[in-house]
């Protein structure tokens, strides 16, 4: 009996031991608080790709509304033959088309524009809809009258109208024409018409159809429900206009912030970098009508509470594209270039006695924005960006010594290009470097301790474009990119002594109109859906804490090396909540018990109001959709602690937010 009672004691002895062989500690060190977690770590990156602006976070419902589109002027409307294309005489310098519609000169024939929308109008039952036109009278006496209407043009009913109005045109000088429509029906896809009624003419241009309940019932607004994703992330930074837009296909092409603020009406038509560039996704039809321009990023930056990061061109178009020297601005030709870096800081935070700050005041704030960063130069290599990057860094040194620049490594997370732009932008002593990474699920795996070893004595780290690319051909959003996005993202943390800002990329991307994939926020023209990734990018902003902590696993960090179990972790100490925060991913297919343990902790100081937010798909290759946006969505639950130690299990293809108040000292 002896004998038995020593074997199973010993038996057990052994089971304990295996179990806590396997079981994984993760050891945070709670007196030792580390570097401060920068208020712009967790942001957005914004580039009008996947008709991201015009057709998308832009509210304005018509497409061509000014009549410019180069080649086709009529692009997006279908007319009536008495419909005549007018280039003289208008009302704005910078568009100087638009539209004269003749009477029909008989009773049953209509002279009328139809828009197509972007993708279709997409329109609410019961929301106002407000209709604008400049117009004026052909005749110099006597008045005209036009009829707005949205229009359902599949409908089965007597009627193909939604809402309209009669609008009497009084003059033959220029006025702006405003009334509200109100849709009997929801339609996705509606288009909006303008009859003449009567025979007496009427001119039209910047034809405009908004939505009234725009983000904060601004005017020349922006839609009210992606806005609305945005401010729910709580972003810290706002990075804008892009990306390879701020370069242009060419200089000419580029994007000019100057163009883009001033009155609406008279900002001119761009081409989009991104029109032509891919044949398998090709839209003709993609332009920018600078509506969204400078002043509203801005705006909408302060807004939901993130600073602004402009992006400026640094005289070079993009390199992809061209890669001759005479595509790009000589170095000794830069003054423009530098003049519009310095007259933005002017419109963004100058008094409203200079030029530019009263421009920003006309328009409707006369607060500075307080601009703090600015970036020069997308993602440029070759010494062509150094050599012009210097010239703009002197200037800026001298004039604004306050503003914090920052310079870019190039497309690419490693190779030539990166280490030789890395030791420039050291040289320039620029404030940021800017990395980009797109990369397949190998590439985040292996890359959980990318930034340990990085110079703490050089520039600070943006991660300014990333994204797990699936593999194999799985090149779209679903749950395993966004695990491993999270893991990798445990690394950012971690070293947020020299990490100060990562934004996801791209932003966002209309179902019928994408180009580029996977994307943060994807939409059609009534719903948006957060994918994976978003929740990712938000369940990181809302746990970013102030202070770093260091937590390991048997001395190492935790970062999916070898005999880690597919492990990620990171922790921080919430000093304004006073919590700790501790994130955890497994991205292995087994669950994997862990052990939490708070070391450093006073014998008074009690852990309570435990919290466990789990994010977890059963299918890897799935993801939220405009049609079922709730599939996938973390989950939050109460967890008890025991002491200073909690011990639990992680599923696998998991990730976990722990959380825990400290009460006492």
């Amino acid at each position: 009996m002896k004998t038995l009672l020593t074997t199973l004691a010993l038996a057990a002895g052994l089971t304990a031991a295996a179990q806590t062989a396997n079981t994984h500690e993760l050891v945070i060190q709670t007196k030792k608080v580390g570097a401060k977690i920068q208020p712009t770590m967790y942001g957005l990156f914004f580039e009008d790709i996947n008709y991201a602006a015009d057709g998308g976070l832009y509210a304005e419902l018509v497409k061509n509304r000014s009549f410019e589109f180069p080649g086709n002027h009529f692009q997006g409307w279908k007319t009536t033959p008495n419909v005549q294309m007018m280039s003289e005489g208008g009302p704005f310098e910078r568009n100087p088309h638009y539209v004269r519609l003749n009477g029909s000169g008989h009773g049953h024939k209509r002279t009328v524009i139809e828009n197509e929308g972007y993708f279709g109008i997409g329109v609410k039952k019961g929301e106002k809809y407000r209709f604008s036109v400049w117009a004026r009278t052909v005749k110099p006496n006597g008045t005209a009258k036009i009829l707005a209407e949205i229009a359902d043009t599949k409908s089965m009913g007597e009627h193909q109208s939604l809402a309209g109005a009669e609008i009497t045109i009084n003059s033959p000088e220029w006025k702006k024409y405003e009334v509200e429509l109100t849709p009997n029906k929801t339609e996705e896809k509606a288009v909006l018409r303008i009859f003449l009624r009567g025979q007496n003419g009427a001119d039209v241009e910047h034809v405009s159809l908004f939505p009234v309940d725009t983000w904060n019932g601004h005017k020349n607004g922006l839609r009210k429900d992606l806005v609305q994703a945005l401010a729910d992330i709580k972003p810290g930074v706002f990075r804008f206009p892009g990306g390879c837009i701020v370069e242009g296909t060419d200089i000419e092409t580029r994007y000019d912030w100057k163009k883009s603020v001033g009155p609406v009406e008279n900002r001119p038509l761009n081409e989009n970098r991104w029109q032509g560039t891919f044949e398998h996704r090709f839209f003709a039809d993609y332009y920018q009508s600078y509506g969204l321009g400078f002043y509203e990023y801005f705006l909408m930056s302060e807004e939901i509470g993130a600073e602004p990061l402009p992006i400026l061109n640094v005289g070079l178009a993009c390199q992809y594209q061209n890669n001759h020297e005479s595509a790009h601005c000589p170095v000794d030709h830069l003054q423009p270039f530098i003049d519009d870096a310095i007259d933005l800081i002017e419109f963004a935070n100058g008094g409203t006695d200079t030029e530019w700050g009263k421009l920003r005041a006309e328009m409707g704030h006369p607060e500075p924005f307080n601009l703090k960063f600015l970036g020069i130069g997308n993602e440029q290599w070759g010494k062509e960006y150094p050599e012009r990057l210097e010239v703009f860094v002197k200037v800026l040194r001298e004039k604004h010594p306050e503003i914090k620049i920052i310079g870019s490594s190039g497309p690419n997370s490693e190779g030539r290009d990166f280490d030789y732009l890395w030791p420039e932008m050291k040289r320039l002593k620029v404030d940021l470097v800017d990395e980009h990474f797109y990369r397949p699920e190998s590439w985040f795996l292996a890359a959980g301790n990318r930034y340990d070893k990085y110079d703490r004595k050089g520039p600070k780290v943006f991660a300014g474009e990333y994204a797990c690319h699936g593999a194999n051909g799985k090149k779209w959003n679903h749950f395993n990119a966004a695990l491993l996005e999270a893991a990798f993202m445990t690394n950012l943390e971690r070293n947020a002594d020299i990490v100060h800002m990562a934004t996801y990329a791209p932003l966002f991307a209309h179902v019928e109109g994408w180009q580029w994939r996977p994307d943060l926020i994807w939409f059609d023209n009534l719903r948006s859906v957060r994918t994976c990734s978003y929740y990712v990018q938000q369940l990181y902003s809302h746990n970013k804490g102030t202070n770093v902590l260091p937590l390991t696993m048997a001395g190492q960090p935790v970062s999916g090396q070898e005999g880690q179990d597919g492990l990620f972790a990171s922790a921080v100490w919430d000093n304004d909540a006073k919590t700790y925060i501790v994130k955890v991913i497994n991205v292995g297919d087994k669950a994997q018990p862990i052990t939490l343990n708070f070391t450093g902790l006073k014998k008074k100081t009690t852990l309570t109001d435990g919290k466990v937010i789990t994010f977890h798909a059963d299918d890897l290759l799935k993801d939220n959709t405009v049609d079922a946006p709730n599939t996938i969505i973390p989950v939050e639950s109460s967890i008890a602690i025991d002491g200073n130690v909690l011990n639990t299990q992680i599923g696998p293809k998991t990730f976990c937010v722990y959380k825990f108040v400290k009460n006492g000292k």
